[in-house]
């Protein structure tokens, strides 16, 4: 199975620690042979490598025609040492921590978020804040503060990938009712643009329980964790208030609780099953095709009187194996990649399905977002963009998700279902706090 970018994202999480798959050693059969011809290189001279050091460089499996070949060559162009790109099918996170833990490290990987806590606190991760720091305020400064931690940098973002919410403006004004702002006023549109062929809002076959469940902690106007990453910091008036009112929208016709694909996909936006629908910016091409210019697009509503409209994202990271043979060649070709090498940062994010430059600057430069929805969904990840906490393990997700059903799916008391919850996380956090 290819797993796209966004594949990545939706399935969320953090790179597990620890794996039982066989290592893959530097005759590893996934290896790729970089092309014999860089082709459109842009690195320091085309010529041959001008040192003896060779780097093994991972990459998950892209689901995106064309990114294979287009890694190969940024490698194949860097002069400075030899690039060996790995292209990983499979279970990515599981291989790449099996490798982590043998003497043979690849020099150079990708990580969700720029690397787990337990990578970090292993000491996998070379410290890459001296790196970043003289163009750090150039990057996402939502992704910049989800990738540091302790006050340190350990990847480098290479690309931004979000969810966001598609809205047909015809059909919205059809209805008298304004692109909704609000929850209340995202929950009147729906029901005010439904018909008995047209859904009002879809965020997938489970009502959205999936998808929204974690959002509606910031979209209430609260965090996951406490500045200190001790306790949660959502259990309050202001968020139970928000999973009653989302039980109430559960509960109402305006929203589309079966279509023909999840909100993943946007084929239900696009086959007009729904006239508004949560979804990824992977599929602005697809909606746009559809439907030209009659596509807008919006962050979750902020929802209660203490809301604010909140956007997740996901990015991976570039990261350096603090344990390779060649750490300090391998920090200089990240940088020379994903700090210096803008042109490659461009044709990354934007010639291979749609996903956002890590660096603000270069939005404008990738022409799927220059205009329109495109640049509008970019600008709602840098105002409203959120991502789980580093600490938020696994363990607490499942906690947490069980409760949300609990209360929109079976309507219980949204207190007395955190409770739960709130001794999950004790214990996590206690744990995870060393």
């Amino acid at each position: 199975m290819q797993i796209s970018r966004r594949t990545v994202f939706i399935a969320g999480g953090s790179l597990a620690a620890a794996a039982t798959l066989a290592a893959c050693g530097s005759n590893n059969p996934l290896a790729s042979t970089p092309p014999a011809s860089p082709g459109g290189s842009t690195g320091p001279s085309g010529s041959a490598p001008a040192s003896d050091v060779t780097l093994q460089q991972w990459y998950h499996e892209y689901g995106e025609p064309g990114v294979k070949e287009a890694v190969e060559r940024y490698a194949a162009a860097y002069t400075a040492a030899k690039v060996e790109v790995k292209w990983t099918p499979g279970d990515y996170a599981s291989i790449l921590a099996a490798q982590l833990l043998t003497a043979n490290v690849p020099d150079v990987f990708e990580v969700e978020q720029g690397g787990s806590l337990d990578m970090i606190r292993s000491g996998q991760l070379a410290d890459l804040t001296e790196l970043i720091a003289p163009v750090k305020d150039q990057f996402n400064p939502a992704v910049m503060k989800r990738f540091t931690f302790e006050d340190k940098v350990h990847g480098i973002p290479q690309t931004i990938d979000m969810q966001l919410l598609y809205y047909r403006p015809s059909l919205l004004q059809a209805a008298g009712v304004e692109p909704p702002t609000t929850f209340d006023a995202l929950v009147a549109a729906a029901n005010a643009v439904k018909t008995s062929d047209i859904g009002g809002f879809f965020a997938g076959n489970d009502g959205g329980i999936g998808v929204l469940g974690t959002i509606l902690i910031w979209a209430s106007g609260n965090e996951q964790l406490t500045e200190d990453r001790s306790a949660v910091a959502f259990l309050n008036d202001n968020f139970y208030a928000a999973l009653t009112a989302y039980r109430e929208f559960y509960t109402s016709p305006g929203l589309l609780q079966a279509a023909s694909a999840e909100w993943y996909d946007g084929a239900a936006f696009v086959n007009g099953e729904a006239a508004m629908q949560w979804g990824g910016l992977w599929s602005l091409p697809d909606i746009q095709k559809a439907w030209g210019d009659d596509v807008g697009v919006l962050p979750f509503p902020a929802i209660g009187s203490g809301g604010r409209p909140a956007v997740p994202f996901g990015a991976f990271g570039a990261c350096v194996a603090e344990k390779g043979k060649n750490v300090e060649a391998s920090k200089e070709f990240v940088k020379w990649l994903w700090i210096d090498q803008e042109e490659y940062q461009v044709d990354f994010s934007n010639s291979y399905g749609t996903h956002i430059p890590a660096k603000t600057a270069l939005v404008a430069k990738a022409d799927k977002l220059a205009e329109g929805p495109g640049k509008d969904a970019a600008d709602f990840v840098s105002e409203y963009g959120f991502a789980n906490d580093i600490m938020w393990s696994g363990a607490m997700g499942d906690a947490y998700n069980a409760a949300i059903s609990n209360v929109i799916k079976d309507g219980k008391d949204p207190k007395a279902e955190f409770a739960a919850f709130e001794e999950t996380a004790k214990a996590e956090l206690a744990k995870l706090q060393g």
